[in-house]
């Protein structure tokens, strides 16, 4: 579960956060604390919640089914 986890935080930190303007826009746009980018961005060892990502994917307009396709899951 652990390299599922990973993979789902190293995927948003390198597809998204690091491609958006700022830690604090990506925040905003997506609903969720700025604490939370910086944890995706810089902690090793972050749990990623399914409300995070959901609400990712819901500011997306992404499914979490084609999330999952988009990581390989």
């Amino acid at each position: 579960m652990t390299e599922v986890n990973r993979k789902i935080v190293d995927f948003i930190a390198n597809e998204w956060v690091s491609k958006a303007k700022s830690q604090r826009s990506f925040a905003l746009d997506h609903g969720i604390d700025e604490k939370t980018v910086r944890s995706i961005k810089n902690d090793e060892t972050y749990k990623i919640s399914l409300e995070t990502i959901i609400k990712i994917c819901e500011a997306r307009n992404l499914k979490l089914s084609e999330f999952f396709k988009l990581i390989g899951l």
